[in-house]
Parts: structure tokens; C-alpha cells; sequence
């Protein structure tokens, strides 16, 4: 089967709506945020936020398949010295837009730079919220799982009575854990805290990811040949990299420039665009 990558230059309001329903496997983007970036898009203000992304979000739910997954990497703005509660309003407004909320990944930027203000530190995380049609969606946990390392070797060493059955919570969670399980497993399931550097390859867009983000989700919602889509691309990460891991990918920009820019990324690499 041939890969296929359409890129658009367009505003994903309108654009989206040329996609067909149930079409996208997974979307991963990062929208601008709230009143950010002034100078390339314009900016949108907390209190209008969610009034702005909720039609894109209604296309999204429209174009995502039944067992397909939304992951939004977005982050909180200080307004006045005080944390904007924008995101927990959006959150809010896409479950009653029918959206389930199902998880919260955080992205913990490893090599951030040390800062303070008078109140607070830097922030050296964001959120990745994982948005769900349905309660049963497509999920390939294996893909991401991670080397055992010094965990195993500290704690199953020596190995306590209650490490060899399925023993209850102390938090009274009800779910119990056979520790003596994993004694001679060489990998293990991650977390839901993804510890990744900001550095990329890509300098010239003011908010790109490293490839590492897109691409651990794309393996863990993805197999091959799904259709990986990104409404927001900016310097085109998603989908040059669902490209790389044969995943068909779509991409919307309104920026000239970085569209350009994904355009000629994709033809100096000689990658599948149509």
C-alpha cells in the first residue's frame, strides 16, 4: 500500500470540513495557546478561547473514527499573576460537546532553563490531554514499553512476602499488584509522565516539539497505514514523522511559511506527499 501525506494550507475551520467523517485514527496538534505567539497568529485571549477552538473540535470529533484518539498538547497562560483556568474551561465544554476526557499525559521538558518571578517558578511541563469517542478505542501498549533498568534492580532484589501475591492497595483503589511478576521481564510499562528534552531539530518555528512526542503516541494509537492527522502543523513534526513510522498523514497551516517549510522538508527527503 503507497503512503499518502496531504497538506493543506488553509484554516483548519474551514479545511476540516473537507475531510470525511470517521476518516483520522489519531489526531495529535498543538493549537496556539491563549493570546501566545501574537506575532504569528494573532493571538486568542483566554476568555475567548473556548468559544474560538470549540468548532474545530466539533470537525474533529466529526472526522475521528469510533476507536480513534485526540491528543491536545496545551498549556495554562498567568493572567494578572493568577493561573488562567481556560484549559480546565475547554476541558468542560468538549465532554459536553461529547468528548470523553480519558487521560492526562504530562510532558516534563527535562532540560528546561532555570527561571523564577516574583510568585512562582518556570514551568517545566505541559499537558497532553487524551480525548476519546468512545470508551474502547485502539491502544498498542506494547509499543511503548520501556527497558526494566535500575528500578528492577533495587526493588526486585529482595523480594517481601506480599511482593509474591496480588496484594491489595493501601489507598484502598481495590487494585492489587504481584510485584514478584516482573522479576525476569527485560521491559516494562511506562508511566504516564513522558520525560523529553525541547530541543528539536527544527529552529525556525517558535513552538515545535520534539519528534520523541508525536512519535510515542503515533506507536501507541497507530499501526501501520493509519491516518494520522494534525490541524495545527506548524513546522510539519506530526506528520513527518507518521510519515516515517508508515502511517498516511494530514496536515492543515495557515502560515505560509511553515507550510512551505513542511513542503520542502518532505521533497528534499523524497518522502510520499501527494
Amino acid at each position: 500500500m503507497e503512503l499518502q501525506t496531504d497538506l493543506y494550507l488553509a484554516d483548519s475551520r474551514e479545511q476540516l470540513r473537507q475531510l470525511p467523517d470517521h476518516s483520522v485514527d489519531l489526531i495529535v496538534t498543538s493549537p496556539p495557546y491563549a493570546d501566545q505567539r501574537k506575532s504569528t497568529y494573532g493571538g486568542i485571549h483566554p476568555d475567548q478561547y473556548v468559544e474560538w477552538f470549540l468548532p474545530i473540535s466539533e470537525q474533529l470529533l466529526r472526522v475521528l473514527k469510533p476507536t480513534g484518539t485526540f491528543i491536545l498538547n496545551i498549556k495554562e497562560k498567568v493572567v494578572d499573576g493568577e493561573r488562567s483556568p481556560y484549559v480546565m474551561e475547554l476541558i468542560l465544554a468538549m465532554r459536553k460537546q461529547g468528548w470523553l476526557w480519558t487521560e492526562e499525559f504530562i510532558w516534563h521538558k527535562k532540560n528546561s532553563y532555570p527561571g523564577k518571578w516574583p510568585n512562582r517558578f518556570r514551568d517545566a511541563w505541559e499537558r497532553l490531554l487524551q480525548f476519546n469517542k468512545e470508551r474502547k478505542f485502539a491502544m498498542y501498549q506494547e509499543e511503548v514499553m520501556v527497558p526494566m533498568g535500575d528500578w528492577a534492580k533495587s526493588r526486585l532484589k529482595n523480594l517481601s512476602s506480599t511482593d509474591t501475591i496480588r496484594d491489595n492497595s493501601k489507598v484502598g483503589s481495590g487494585f492489587g499488584k504481584n510485584v514478584s511478576n516482573w522479576v525476569h521481564r527485560e521491559k516494562a510499562f511506562p508511566t504516564n509522565v513522558l520525560h523529553l528534552a525541547t530541543e528539536c531539530n527544527n529552529k525556525n518555528h517558535s513552538a515545535a516539539f520534539p519528534e520523541e512526542l508525536p512519535e510515542w503516541f503515533i506507536k501507541l494509537f497507530t499501526k501501520e497505514y493509519d491516518t494520522v492527522l494534525d490541524p495545527f502543523m506548524g513546522s510539519g513534526t506530526t506528520v513527518v514523522v507518521a510519515n516515517r513510522l508508515r502511517r498516511h498523514a494530514i496536515g492543515i497551516e495557515i502560515i505560509q511559511e511553515y507550510y512551505d517549510m513542511v513542503q520542502k522538508h518532505f521533497h528534499h527527503s523524497e518522502l510520499t506527499l501527494l
